[in-house]
């Protein structure tokens, strides 16, 4: 007995020993090896005999992505033991195709979070529920633009850094609070039960953190890291949408899955998304007072126009929710979802253009080319609406209503609508970005007051008359009604350059834009 506890003297060390050991080889700069993988071996040393003719083992190569994680678990524990982010940075720059990929990864998956968990709530609370939660979606992504106050095309063209990152940090939690204060109050306003305040709330709670990451994703992209912003977005959608699933199928209580959903956002801020934009990125200077005034004054004209363009755009919807049931909510929203690929598909292939189409009209000899790209993007729209008809009268209604547990059968002519709805929509969204290119933005903000006006009558005409048709048609009439003004300015711009030409400079443009 006494020579068996001589050979396992190493198996008598401590837990904390075995541990502090483990930390100090796993934490080696280029080590490979996990602190579980480095655990366990010294845990097992003199516990174990080898045969003395059997091989020593190979080391196991970790998965990249265990290696990843592994990685950062270092470097998050590393500033919490340093109290610092004065860390080398790991990451390159100037990595394009990965820009483009990984970015393209978290808009897609961050614009896929709302109709994929509409269809979860759909079939495990039932269609009031789904249209409960949608128009709780509705309004936190509408009140986002409060905290994002159109701020992230201007911060990724400051280059120079005209404005401190500390600035924009500050105006946009001074954003964030005023985004949360405005959703308090329109929640009590509008008299919603508890379930509902709850619901709301904690959905507007996840969008704030949208708008509050959207700052750090953008000193990512300023600093020629894009694709780390996208990686940032695409996990937080990720953890929110298996959060929110695996609490509401255990609870099937809509409220509590929302605060759980809000928690998990605050998580992936808290562990991903914050620490990385300050260890990618340059330590930046102080903040200043004249600065931030500055910077909400510049930022101001985006942020009006982008607010009324959505009030526009969901004027339907805050119409139906005092008129209608909420299942016409989801209604609506289920419609619309196949409408929304349309505008995503044509900005996935305009928005790379956009840099080019500007210098194209700086060259007055190339203006030409100009005009024949906007009639290029104008004719895929519409193409690509015809298909996306083409395929919802195909197998689109089928495979919505197996989806959603709903049969969709009964508004197979309303999708037609709504699916031209979402072409205009589309064509809308580029004729802005053309307007910008040629500095003209400005000259959209009364195009846009001038069809809120309309969006005020119509939609409440026609749905107190015909309910959800008159929704869907009102609003492919307000649209269509901003489309063709936003079409005449165009022409007119053009034929005012036309009689008094101008040397354009080439207008900076973000491919976020």
């Amino acid at each position: 007995m006494q020579g068996r506890h001589a050979k396992n003297t190493q198996g008598g060390q401590s837990f904390r020993e075995r541990a502090r050991t483990a930390a100090q080889q796993a934490g080696k700069k280029g080590s490979t090896v996990s602190f579980a993988d480095t655990f366990r071996e010294t845990r097992g040393n003199g516990r174990r005999r080898q045969r003395p003719d059997s091989k020593p083992r190979k080391p196991r190569k970790m998965n990249p992505v265990k290696k990843a994680v592994n990685n950062w678990c270092n470097r998050l524990l590393g500033v919490v033991s340093e109290g610092s982010f004065d860390q080398e940075e790991e990451f390159a720059s100037h990595k394009t195709t990965r820009d483009y990929i990984c970015n393209t990864i978290g808009t897609g998956a961050w614009g896929m979070v709302f109709p994929i968990l509409t269809i979860v709530v759909t079939q495990l609370c039932g269609v009031e529920q789904a249209g409960m939660f949608s128009m709780a979606f509705i309004i936190g992504t509408l009140l986002m633009i409060i905290g994002n106050y159109g701020m992230r095309t201007y911060q990724v063209s400051d280059i120079k850094e005209t404005h401190s990152f500390s600035d924009y940090q500050i105006s946009r939690v001074i954003t964030c609070i005023a985004m949360m204060a405005v959703a308090y109050v329109y929640c009590g306003i509008r008299g919603y039960s508890e379930q509902m305040f709850t619901i709301c709330m904690g959905v507007c709670v996840y969008k704030m953190i949208d708008g509050l990451a959207d700052v750090y994703e953008g000193r990512l992209q300023q600093k020629d890291k894009l694709y780390l912003a996208g990686i940032s977005q695409a996990f937080r959608s990720v953890v929110v949408f298996v959060v929110f699933s695996l609490f509401l199928l255990v609870t099937r209580d809509l409220g509590i899955s929302s605060i759980a959903m809000a928690v998990a956002a605050i998580a992936t801020f808290l562990v991903l998304t914050f620490p990385l934009a300050l260890l990618e990125t340059p330590k930046s200077r102080r903040q200043s007072v004249q600065s931030i005034i500055a910077l909400f004054k510049q930022c101001f004209p985006v942020f009006i126009a982008l607010f009324m363009y959505a009030l526009i755009d969901n004027m339907p919807k805050f119409v139906m929710e005092t008129a209608l049931s909420y299942d016409n909510q989801l209604y609506f929203n289920a419609l619309y979802f196949p409408a929304q690929a349309i505008l995503l598909t044509v900005g996935f292939v305009y928005k790379p253009l956009l840099v080019r189409m500007a210098q194209m009209w700086a060259d007055a000899e190339k203006r030409n080319r100009f005009h024949l790209v906007i009639l290029a993007i104008v004719a895929m729209v519409i193409a690509l609406t015809l298909v996306v008809i083409f395929l919802m009268n195909w197998i689109g209604i089928p495979i919505m209503s197996f989806m959603y547990g709903v049969d969709f059968e009964q508004f197979r002519g309303l999708s037609f609508i709504m699916i031209a709805a979402g072409g205009v929509t589309a064509i809308i969204d580029f004729l802005y970005q053309v307007i910008t290119v040629l500095r003209r933005q400005k000259s959209v903000m009364k195009l846009y007051v001038i069809t809120f006006g309309f969006s005020l009558f119509v939609p409440i005409l026609l749905i107190d008359f015909t309910g959800l048709p008159g929704a869907v048609i009102g609003y492919l009439i307000v649209m269509t009604i901003l489309m063709v003004l936003l079409v005449w300015e165009y022409i007119s711009i053009c034929l005012d350059l036309s009689k008094h030409p101008v040397s354009q400079n080439p207008v900076s443009v973000s491919v976020d834009e």
